[in-house]
């Protein structure tokens, strides 16, 4: 990097902090720091959704998987993730807005009390902040290896700049300056991903290196699921990211959550799918074709070897502001996920003054907690390379994907008619036995295996298991009820009117400022 590349640098965390200070001026409450008041425009969202879901691990981890595999990294990753999506859409955006319109809450687990109970709300919110916060710290991890390849600053100096740019526009902006600013990022991953994939081109063959590059690359590289990306670790990431990438991991949740209607939320949901299935081809091809640019003995270095060796100073600064780009998006949507699930879910059921906070005091309390995810997020990437973790893609693949499914099957099925005789009981002993699957078969099991055993396994078993215990028990043991019927009915009518028919859930009291009339509220 010169100093032009650095000039793009700064410039660009400078917009991205002046993004949040303009938001500022936006965020009255905690519906609006949370939700964005519910007014956020569909294809705003359904921009945000797509950006919210991506990190620097694309031009790192998968970036390994493509130098290594080929086209497998876009078949077994964000292929599933466009068909998850797409099947979402219905299925999930438009009751998840419902959540929001209906029962007039801010965080995707505030339902939760009233859907099952107050243990299971905590259960889940508890485990999904921690899952989170060594998810995040992965993020942070991936951007400060690339920041370093082009630098040469440490991974700590690393983490803390990106950390505190961040934690800079999303504590002061709130989701409005989360999404205000993945737009902003898109843009400059538009710019920068078709200058890779030109630079790419004019290095080989031109655009005749689309088709005929492949002949010069190993025959797997060709092969839609190889080494252990095999077709059942395709099916097994399919049904994990139907529920993740849907709302099960919070984040893209609140973009639904923020648009003003169930019918804005499945567009918003139809437009990130389609980027999902269209964009990743642009940023992936580069990555196949690496091992014809660059040779490394380390695969997950190779884009940004790639970036250094090919592009101009100036494209090259714009490429690196790409990398962040992504990154602070899901970093920055994660945070404020999190806050929400803390200030509305965890601290109401510890401390009983936080009923009653003031409009004020609670958005004080969102800013914070914001800050305190941030930092401990921070402080666990500098540990991700440990013995303990694993690498970076081991970590976001393996403990993400693992862990996901039984935090994320209560939540999402929840919403769904022919679940409501799954209660307490089930999304519970669902979430625990899940969680106990996932160890077991990532360690003792793993540990006694010869060769250990396959990813596909580790990463599909706990969530097969909590679907199937969420089902049988709910069977077996149902506790549905007519209140928590009401619920259901509400969150699938198609009258998106807010506060329409079905009863609605009473939230825990966060201040009279924060408190609306919400029909048909029991105490």
């Amino acid at each position: 990097m010169n100093s032009l590349d650095w000039a793009v640098l700064i410039s660009y965390f400078g917009v991205m902090v002046a993004i949040g200070v303009w938001s500022h001026k936006r965020v009255d409450n905690v519906s609006d720091f949370f939700t964005a008041g519910g007014k956020m425009p569909w294809w705003l969202s359904g921009i945000s959704h797509h950006m919210s879901g991506y990190s620097a691990v694309m031009f790192t981890g998968y970036a390994a998987i493509a130098y290594q595999w080929g086209i497998t990294s876009y078949v077994t990753w964000s292929f599933p993730i466009a068909i998850g999506i797409a099947l979402g859409a219905n299925l999930f955006a438009p009751r998840l807005n419902r959540v929001r319109s209906k029962l007039r809450v801010a965080s995707p687990l505030e339902y939760l009390k009233n859907r099952y109970n107050l243990p299971t709300q905590q259960a889940l919110a508890w485990s999904g902040v921690l899952l989170k916060i060594v998810d995040v710290g992965a993020k942070w991890a991936a951007i400060a290896t690339l920041l370093s390849v082009f630098t040469g600053v440490s991974l700590n100096q690393g983490i803390l700049i990106t950390g505190a740019v961040t934690a800079v526009y999303c504590t002061v902006g709130g989701l409005w300056a989360d999404a205000l600013t993945e737009l902003g990022q898109f843009i400059i991953q538009f710019v920068a991903g078709i200058a890779m994939l030109i630079a790419v081109l004019n290095e080989l063959d031109g655009v005749s290196t689309l088709w005929s590059a492949w002949d010069d690359l190993p025959d797997t590289h060709t092969e839609p699921t190889v080494g252990p990306y095999t077709m059942t670790f395709l099916l097994a990431y399919l049904f994990i990211k139907t529920f993740e990438y849907n709302g099960g991991m919070w984040n893209q949740a609140q973009r639904y959550m923020a648009t003003d209607s169930a019918r804005s939320a499945k567009r918003s949901a139809r437009l990130s799918a389609i980027l999902w299935l269209v964009w990743p081809l642009v940023l992936f091809f580069p990555m196949w074709v690496a091992p014809l640019v660059v040779e490394t003995d380390k695969p997950a270095d190779s884009y940004a070897l790639m970036a250094e060796q090919l592009l101009p100073h100036g494209l090259l600064g714009l490429v690196i502001v790409g990398f962040f780009s992504h990154t602070m998006a899901m970093c920055s949507s994660d945070a404020n996920a999190i806050a929400a699930v803390v200030t509305r879910d965890i601290m109401p059921a510890i401390f009983k003054q936080v009923r009653h906070w003031s409009s004020r005091t609670g958005l004080i309390a969102a800013r914070w907690a914001t800050l305190l995810f941030l930092g401990l997020s921070m402080a666990i990437a500098t540990q991700v390379n440990s013995d303990f973790f694993g690498d970076i893609i081991t970590v976001v693949i393996k403990w993400v994907a693992g862990l996901m499914g039984p935090i994320a099957i209560p939540l999402m099925l929840g919403l769904l008619r022919p679940f409501r005789k799954s209660g307490p009981t089930a999304a519970l002993v669902s979430w625990a036995l899940g969680l106990l699957a996932f160890y077991l078969v990532n360690y003792p099991i793993n540990e006694a295996i010869d060769g250990g055993v396959n990813l596909e396994y580790q990463v599909s078993i706990p969530l097969a298991v909590s679907l199937v215990l969420f089902v049988v028990i709910g069977y077996i043991k149902p506790e549905d009820t007519p209140e928590r019927d009401a619920i259901l009915d509400s969150l699938n009518s198609d009258d998106d009117g807010p506060g329409s028919a079905g009863a609605a859930l009473p939230v825990p009291e966060q201040g009279a400022a924060d408190r609306r009339p919400v029909a048909g509220a029991t105490d």
